[in-house]
């Protein structure tokens, strides 16, 4: 073979080569994986109106991130380090958020329905208008959170942490109240459709 012929057939190798890589970045793209490149040091990261449709930021660190108007519907932030992070109007319904950590989380407008919020920690958290319609609040901690006009219709907050929670004209209707402490809790106005004092919820003394 020439020295001509063995170039040639090495172009072509590399080529073929080039295409393969292309061919596999196509199927990744095509699989819908929106992990943001960060993961999952995203402390500070500026992610407003992300698509993070599904991303996977499991135990992601993302101590004050900016998340305004993302999307991040179905997304697996189980354990996420959420602290003081923005998610002003943010998409998370159907997200799964176990043992997540939204300590002062700005939440005002959110979209968590369907979201699974199982131990999760939101003390202090703005949730201010949030839609938590048949969130999964079990055992979590909401003591301390601005829950203002908060649509919880049909959440689930067997034994939640409510203490000195905001809950003014929040919708509570068909809500799972049993075993959760509203210790100083404020409820002016809330709706508590279906709900009762013998259902094993603990007023704590403080129902106001």
């Amino acid at each position: 073979m020439t020295i001509r012929s063995k170039v040639l057939a090495m172009v072509a190798v590399l080529v073929l080569a080039v295409g393969a890589v292309g061919t596999v970045l196509a199927v990744g793209a095509a699989g819908g994986s929106n992990t943001p490149a960060c993961a999952p040091d995203c402390n500070g990261a500026n992610l407003k109106d992300a698509d993070l449709t599904g991303a996977n930021l499991s135990r992601a660190h993302m101590q004050g991130a900016d998340l305004r108007g993302a999307n991040l519907s179905g997304a697996n932030l189980s354990g996420a380090d959420l602290t003081d992070a923005n998610l002003l109007r943010a998409n998370l319904d159907f997200a799964d958020l176990p043992a997540a950590n939204l300590i002062k989380a700005d939440l005002r407008g959110a979209n968590l329905s369907d979201a699974n919020l199982t131990g999760a920690n939101l003390r202090g958290a703005n949730l201010r208008s949030a839609n938590l319609t048949d969130a999964n609040l079990t055992y979590a901690d909401l003591s301390s959170a601005d829950l203002y006009r908060a649509d919880l219709t049909d959440a689930n907050l067997l034994r939640a942490d409510v203490y000195g929670a905001d809950l003014r004209g929040a919708n509570l209707s068909g809500a799972n109240l049993r075993g959760a402490d509203l210790t100083d809790a404020d409820l002016t106005g809330a709706a508590l459709t279906n709900g009762s004092d013998d259902s094993g919820y603990d007023w704590g003394g403080g129902f106001k």
